[in-house]
């Protein structure tokens, strides 16, 4: 039975909006299973169970992943405006990613493992279940929703880490084996589990979203001008006009400064891992804290802030003034990062010889958690309230091509900022310079990057 009007205004997210969420924990948290492996299977020993590869060798399979996991979204957003609705790519590309991880559980050679990530990246390519958030959720709500989905998606990157280390080395270990193969098939399991969820969830709650490509779901403003056309017996026939044009340049612009933010971001966790490694002390008491467990206590604060940040969010909306523009919120969260930088050369300037606690890394990561939030999930609720709807999936995936250049450049620039030539400070300082410079740029051109977006002019034309 339909839900009454007043039953529907008390929800503030439809119940589509949850299912498409929730299956991103599945999604997250096998991914992490598989691509945390990558690095220890590949380079372990053939008597321990791996592949006995370089650690090179390791690095750069575990890069392509990630890389090619937002490359090849173009693909799947090129595919999906068009021709396959998300609904049904959704499913498939899940199916897909549980056939790679079936074969890194097979792999006997790196052969093998670059299918594993040829599946993976290709089916993830096809995984659109946040672009169907922009078409589910309300318009007014899209900045606090993909705020509360970004909490969701963390989950699973918690649980992932967390789970994968005591996994492989005690769970699913056998004497000197150890367990990688069934942490791989655990991955597979996980997201067959998560496309269940989805395929039977929508089914039965998710009523006609996702139904159609994006190119069919139109917005009220596309379809005032097919009204128009119609009005005037004209052919109907949408073609970008110069609004969204100048709204698609808009979108290319973010997602260019969107590079720089996920360099740093990336190139935060290699000082973390190589200069703090040995430079603080990493037991608290008699234990051990493990070094992944900063990929964890990151996840863990951008699931306690993505509610935070949504009430946030509604708040500015609410403002007499209105709310504060998506380039300024870009800005401060590259400026969060910059701070975050500072904070690494304070504590190296001052710490002399000493090793201070790696508990000192938790204000770092509350800087790049900032960050992430006023970033990340903003620049995926402005795609999704600007984009024309023939480009949606194409328009997500620009946004994640940002990604797919940072995560092939930070290693370069780990190399030339911390690789000796600068002392840890001075390089740090110079990204924070960047960083600040980037936020400055952003905020001095807000008037004009909002006029690309904002312009009515032309929104119905017949």
């Amino acid at each position: 039975m339909p839900e009454t009007q007043t039953q529907e205004s008390k929800r503030r997210y439809p119940f589509a909006f949850w299912i498409c969420g929730c299956t991103e924990i599945f999604e997250r948290m096998s991914f992490y299973l598989g691509r945390s492996l990558i690095l220890v299977f590949v380079a372990a020993t053939v008597a321990t169970g791996g592949l006995g590869l370089s650690d090179i060798t390791a690095a750069k399979m575990q890069s392509n992943l990630t890389a090619f996991s937002y490359l090849f979204a173009l693909l799947g957003g090129f595919i999906v405006d068009r021709w396959i609705p998300p609904r049904v790519s959704t499913p498939i590309g899940m199916l897909i990613i549980a056939a790679g991880y079936f074969c890194g559980s097979i792999a006997n050679s790196a052969g093998m493992v670059y299918v594993m990530i040829f599946c993976v990246a290709f089916g993830l390519g096809l995984f659109k279940t946040g672009p169907m958030v922009g078409r589910i959720v309300k318009k007014e709500d899209l900045k606090s929703a993909y705020s509360i989905r970004y909490s969701l998606v963390n989950i699973g990157a918690l649980v992932g880490p967390l789970l994968v280390g005591v996994l492989y080395t005690q769970t699913f270990a056998h004497g000197d084996v150890l367990g990688f193969r069934p942490c791989f098939r655990l991955a597979s399991i996980v997201i067959l589990a998560g496309c269940v969820w989805f395929t039977v969830g929508m089914h039965l709650k998710g009523g006609e979203a996702g139904k159609k490509p994006f190119k069919a779901e139109k917005t009220e403003e596309e379809l005032a001008r097919e009204a128009a056309q119609k009005a005037a017996n004209k052919e109907v026939k949408l073609t970008l006009n110069s609004n969204e044009k100048k709204r698609i340049g808009a979108i290319i612009l973010v997602s260019a400064f969107q590079i720089v933010f996920w360099l740093f971001w990336y190139l935060a966790y290699l000082p973390a891992y190589y200069h703090w490694g040995t430079a603080m002390n990493w037991k608290v008491g008699s234990f051990t804290i493990p070094q992944t467990w900063f990929d964890a206590c990151n996840a863990l604060f951008c699931i306690i802030s993505g509610p935070i940040t949504a009430a946030l969010w509604h708040k500015l909306e609410s403002r007499p003034q209105g709310d504060m523009s998506i380039y300024k919120k870009l800005g401060i969260g590259i400026a969060f990062l910059g701070c975050g930088y500072i904070y690494f050369a304070i504590i190296d300037a001052v710490r002399g010889n000493s090793t201070p606690s790696c508990l000192w890394l938790i204000i770092f990561l509350v800087f790049l958690t900032l960050g992430e939030m006023f970033f990340s999930p903003l620049g995926s609720a402005f795609i999704a309230e600007y984009s024309p709807s023939r480009v949606m999936g194409v328009m997500m995936a620009v946004w994640s091509l940002g990604m797919f250049f940072a995560a092939k450049l930070y290693a370069n620039v780990y190399a030339f900022a911390f690789g000796g030539k600068f002392s840890f400070v001075h390089a740090c300082i110079g990204v924070a310079i960047v960083a600040f410079a980037c936020t400055i740029v952003l905020f001095i051109m807000d008037k004009p990057l909002r006029s690309l977006v904002e312009n009515k002019d032309e929104n119905v034309e017949a």
